[in-house]
């Protein structure tokens, strides 16, 4: 398996636009944060096709290099990354532009609540870092937001619209984007106990500008109840992106 790995590496650098071999950067990526907790983060079976790379997806690795995407792109914990929603996103982005390039830049981290995300935390700071770094390459296009799990009680819960805003203001500021479209992904329809989670998201979804709640109606779960499964995750990803799309047509934008 790994052998297989380096050598689809090694053959989709001789033919990636751009791509860092050889000493050269790629430039004009199309750049999207991918920011949260597990679900973001992603943990759905990992099979054959899900790494296979396409010669326009790129991630950004854990020592900031640009590599061909392919999952698991996260790599918060090792022993249980899998399939994430950003791989299917980026697949109907390109499909939808046949000229971009995009690149990953992946900061979800499995287990974590809102707070641990505050402006000036660790989480928060490596993003930014990251985000930075990912920037010398290309421009951001959009804030991939998924978490909620570690604030679903009720008391976290009635404060998550205004602590959630102000950390996304924060985060626009510091990375000189303040219009970025931000998605926001519900959790999973299928635990009783996120149901008043996902009828608060609304409100932290408006009280932020320029961003889209994206639905997760129907879609099911690993054993463990709590994580989506791979083919939730990547209907998870196509419905990111359908509303996305959405924000840009608000926007005058094609």
């Amino acid at each position: 398996m790994l052998a297989t790995r380096v050598i689809r590496f090694v053959l989709l650098g001789l033919f990636l636009p751009g791509f860092v071999l050889f000493g050269k950067e790629p430039t004009d990526l199309q750049l999207f944060l991918l920011i949260g907790q597990s679900n973001m983060a992603g943990r759905g079976k990992v099979e054959a096709a899900d790494q296979v790379p396409h010669p326009r997806i790129l991630m950004l690795d854990k020592n900031n290099a640009w590599v061909p995407a392919m999952d698991p792109v996260h790599f918060d914990k090792p022993k249980i990354a899998g399939v994430g929603l950003c791989s299917e996103f980026a697949r109907c982005v390109v499909a939808a532009e046949p000229q971009t390039v995009v690149g990953l830049v992946p900061c979800a981290f499995g287990g974590t609540t809102l707070d641990q995300w505050r402006p000036g935390s660790a989480l928060y700071t490596n993003a930014v870092a990251r985000m930075r770094a990912a920037m010398q390459n290309g421009r951001l296009r959009a804030i991939l937001w998924h978490q909620g799990e570690g604030d679903s009680s009720a008391a976290k819960t009635a404060t998550y619209p205004v602590r959630f805003s102000a950390m996304i203001a924060q985060l626009r500021s510091d990375l000189n984007a303040p219009d970025v479209p931000v998605l926001v992904g519900e959790l999973g329809h299928y635990r009783d106990a996120y149901a008043g989670f996902n009828a608060m998201l609304p409100q932290a979804v408006q009280a932020v500008p320029n961003s889209a709640r994206v639905s997760s109606e129907g879609l099911g779960a690993n054993n463990d109840n709590v994580h989506f499964n791979r083919e939730a995750l990547i209907t998870f990803g196509r419905r990111y992106f359908e509303a996305y799309e959405k924000l840009r047509k608000a926007a005058g934008q094609r």
